[in-house]
């Protein structure tokens, strides 16, 4: 068994980790010079992340960017870390169903509701209070920020990002890439890389285009 962990990045999931309590942490890597020998929250900063090819503790990627997290896990995968280096994190407070999965390297926050046969994929970040429901697929390096939530069969790309409070449909599918603003209202698929915000979500910079073709002035998103 693979003693004590590292987690690589000195960022803000890193600190609510920390003050989450999670157990057996005994560093940070992150590539900022300048916060090494430093430390963060009562955790020291031991060097950049190829420290991570010398020593042996499990590794738990906490950088917030779904893309610049599965560019870190891709680094360190060529350095040769195996995936049995990469550890798993579900709040105690989170509620997982007995027939859903959460895979290696993912980081799922206080409050958190999982319910039937869903499957969180690698490396997926769900912060606090969201809810994913029947039958949801969330792909890897995939970002759900605090307070989402997901009706039955939706599906979420790799490395898409639901920002805080959005919402999305039963059978819905958010494309790879994809961002959702906050508070959004999805009522059917996003395509991959775009970019929906809105009650009902639609593709940014739409609203503003359809004021101009009214005659209509509105705000920009």
């Amino acid at each position: 068994m693979i003693a004590g962990l590292l987690l690589v990045g000195a960022s803000g999931l890193a600190r609510e980790l920390i003050a989450a309590g999670i157990s057996g942490v005994v560093g940070i890597l992150d590539d900022d010079e300048t916060l090494w020998g430093t430390d963060v929250d009562g955790v020291p900063v031991r060097g950049g992340t190829a420290t991570a090819r010398r020593r042996s503790e499990r590794l738990l990627v906490c950088v917030g960017q779904g893309a610049a997290r599965a560019a870190i896990v891709a680094q360190l995968r060529g350095w040769g870390v195996t995936d049995e280096r990469f550890a798993t994190y579900i709040a105690p407070s989170a509620r997982l169903g007995t027939t859903s999965t959460v895979g290696r390297g993912s980081i799922v926050l206080d409050g958190v509701v999982v319910t039937a046969h869903a499957r969180i994929g690698r490396h997926v970040v769900v912060m606090p209070n969201c809810t994913i429901t029947h039958d949801d697929v969330i792909e890897d390096a995939a970002t759900l920020a605090a307070g989402v939530a997901l009706g039955g069969g939706v599906r979420v790309g790799a490395q898409a990002y639901i920002g805080m409070n959005a919402a999305v449909r039963q059978g819905s599918r958010i494309g790879a890439g994809a961002t959702v603003g906050m508070s959004a209202a999805v009522l059917g698929d996003v395509p991959a890389g775009e970019t929906w915000v809105g009650v009902p979500a639609r593709p940014m910079g739409a609203r503003t285009r359809d004021a101009v073709v009214t005659g209509v002035r509105e705000e920009r998103v």
